[in-house]
C-alpha cells in the first residue's frame, strides 16, 4: 500500500481553490482537505505554496521533443509522451496526419505496442485519426496526396483492425461522411468536424448524426461565405449557435489571438471548451528548421515566433505548444479565471472522451494524475497515477 500526502498546496478543485492537503493511496485520490491532515505512513510532498492541479489532458497532439507519432516507431511515441509529461500532461491522445491506408494501419500497430510499454510518459487514452477525409480547400498543412472521400471498404477495414481508435476527425460535407459518422458512433468512436468547408446546414446535419466536437476551432474551418450573392453561415457559426457542440482550441496565443480566445470563452464557456496543443515534433525544441509529419518524407517547416510556419512563411504549419503554455495563455492573454482554465484542460476533455469518471478532477476515487506548478505556470512536478 503506497500513500502520498501533498501538503501546503493551493489545491484546484472544479469550482474553487483551497489551501490544504491532498491525500493519495494506491494511485487514487483519497481526499482534498483544507489545512493539514494526519496520514500515517505517507510519503510527504511539500507543494511549497504552489498550485496542485489535476493532470492536464491533451486530446489532440502529434509530437514533441523532435519526435512525431507519424515516425512510426515505439520510441517516437514514448519520447513524445515523456516530453509532454514534463510540461504537466498526464493523459494524451496520439494523433495522426493524413496518410494512405497502410500508413494508418501501421500507426495503429505502433500505438498498441507503445501503449503496452509506456511507463514514464503521459498515459495514452486512445488514438485520434485526423483525416484523410478532408476538404482539399481547408487542408492546411495536411498532405494533399492522401485527401479523399470516406470509403466504407477502407474505413471498415481500419476499424476492424484495432480497438484503439477513440476519435476520428473528418470534413462532414465529403461524400459519405454522414454515414461514416453514424458508423463511428455505433462503435463508440467520436466523430469530429475538421478541415471543413461545410456550410451551416451541412454542419447541423453532421451534428445531428454524431459529430459533436469541432477540431481546432477556427483553424481550417469555414465561417461566413458568399455564394451567388447570398451569404451562408459556416461551421464556426454552428459552433456558437449550438450549445451542445464542444470545441477544442489551440490556445498558444498565435493560432488564436486574445480577442478570439475571449470571444470563444464568453460564448461557449469552460464546460464546452477543451484546450489542445495540436503540437508537432517542434514542441519543447529550440527555434529553427523542423519537419511536420514523418521524419523520412514530412514537410519542412520553420519554427519561429512560437509557432511552426511553412518555409515561405505564408501560413502556420503546426503548433509547438505544451500544455503549461496553454494554461498561461488562457489566463494571461484570455483573461480567464484559473479555475476555468484548468477545467478546460482537465475535466472538459475528460468529459468529451467519456473518461470523466476516472480522470480530470481531484475528487475521491479518481486516478492520482497531478501536476504542481507555480504562479507563472512553470511545472515543478508531474505525478502519474501516484508515481512521479
Amino acid at each position: 500500500m503506497s500513500r502520498i500526502k501533498i501538503s501546503n498546496g493551493r489545491i484546484i478543485l472544479r469550482d474553487s481553490i483551497i489551501h490544504g492537503t491532498l491525500l493519495v493511496e494506491d494511485g487514487k485520490i483519497i481526499a482534498a482537505i483544507e489545512g493539514d491532515a494526519d496520514f500515517a505512513d505517507a510519503r510527504i510532498i511539500d507543494a511549497k505554496g504552489q498550485y496542485v492541479s489535476p493532470g492536464f489532458i491533451d486530446i489532440h497532439v502529434h509530437g514533441g521533443g523532435n519526435h512525431d507519432f507519424m515516425d512510426g516507431t515505439t520510441e517516437a511515441f514514448l519520447k513524445v509522451a515523456e516530453k509532454h509529461a514534463a510540461h504537466g500532461t498526464t493523459s494524451m491522445m496520439p494523433t495522426t496526419l493524413t496518410a494512405d491506408k497502410q500508413g494508418i494501419l501501421n500507426s495503429l500497430e505502433v500505438y498498441e505496442q507503445a501503449h503496452a510499454q509506456n511507463k514514464y510518459g503521459a498515459a495514452f487514452i486512445g488514438l485520434h485519426l485526423e483525416g484523410p477525409y478532408f476538404s482539399m480547400n481547408q487542408r492546411g498543412a495536411q498532405d494533399p496526396r492522401y485527401i479523399r472521400d470516406p470509403d466504407p471498404k477502407e474505413y471498415l477495414e481500419i476499424l476492424e483492425h484495432s480497438q484503439s481508435i477513440r476519435r476520428w476527425s473528418a470534413a462532414p460535407e465529403r461524400k459519405g461522411a454522414i454515414e461514416f459518422g453514424r458508423i463511428l458512433c455505433e462503435r463508440g468512436i467520436l466523430p469530429s468536424m475538421a478541415h471543413t468547408d461545410a456550410i451551416y446546414e451541412e454542419a447541423l446535419e453532421a451534428f445531428e448524426n454524431g459529430y459533436t466536437l469541432l477540431t481546432h476551432f477556427y483553424s481550417a474551418m469555414s465561417g461566413v461565405t458568399r455564394k451567388n450573392a447570398f451569404r451562408y453561415a459556416g461551421v464556426i457559426e454552428a459552433g456558437y449557435l449550438h450549445d451542445a457542440l464542444d470545441v477544442e482550441i489551440i490556445a498558444d496565443g498565435v493560432h488564436l489571438p486574445p480577442p478570439l480566445l475571449k470571444l470563444i470563452y464568453k460564448i461557449k464557456g469552460p464546460d464546452r471548451i477543451a484546450l489542445i496543443t495540436d503540437a508537432m515534433r517542434g514542441a519543447g525544441m529550440p527555434e529553427g528548421e523542423s519537419i511536420l509529419g514523418r521524419r523520412s518524407d514530412g514537410l519542412k517547416v520553420i519554427i519561429e515566433d512560437g509557432v511552426a510556419k511553412l518555409p515561405d512563411r505564408s501560413s502556420f504549419a503546426g503548433s509547438v505548444a505544451t500544455a503549461d503554455r496553454l494554461v498561461r495563455v488562457m489566463r494571461d492573454m484570455g483573461g480567464v479565471p484559473l479555475t476555468d482554465v484548468i477545467r478546460m484542460i482537465t475535466h472538459t476533455p475528460a468529459r468529451i472522451m467519456k473518461l470523466d469518471d476516472r480522470i480530470g478532477t481531484l475528487a475521491p476515487g479518481m486516478d492520482a494524475d497531478i501536476v504542481i506548478f507555480d504562479d507563472q505556470i512553470q511545472v515543478s512536478r508531474t505525478i502519474l497515477k501516484g508515481k512521479d
